[in-house]
């Protein structure tokens, strides 16, 4: 119940503040990853591209920064799994520059089965 293992007070692996900030993200078409802790991007940036979608944002700017290219390779093998992402490119000088990756998305419904 919220309880670390000997019951002495509450854990911390059951912490919630981090769901809660995630789901108070603005979906308008960037998605900062500074805000985020790296072990949450293989599930944050799936997530965020699909309220994207049914929101009818198809052109997604993802912020990953410049650092080591460690967090920008990661999002770059997530965009290679979604079906619905029709390319992705490193972002121009005026978006980012290589600190950030443009996503281009399929609307929603597009991907239905049968439909290619």
């Amino acid at each position: 119940m919220g309880h670390d293992e000997d019951g002495a007070g509450p854990d911390p692996e059951h912490d919630t503040a981090d769901q809660e900030e995630y789901h108070e993200l603005i979906v308008d078409g960037t998605l900062d990853l500074h805000m985020f802790s790296p072990r949450d991007t293989k599930r944050l940036v799936p997530d965020y591209l699909e309220e994207c979608r049914e929101k009818g944002i198809l052109s997604v700017r993802i912020i990953h920064g410049k650092g080591t290219g460690a967090l920008r390779r990661t999002v770059h093998a997530i965009l290679q799994r979604l079906p619905w992402v029709v390319s992705y490119r490193l972002a121009s000088d005026w978006e980012g520059g290589w600190g950030a990756t443009v996503v281009s998305l399929e609307p929603c419904g597009d991907t239905s089965p049968g439909k290619k």
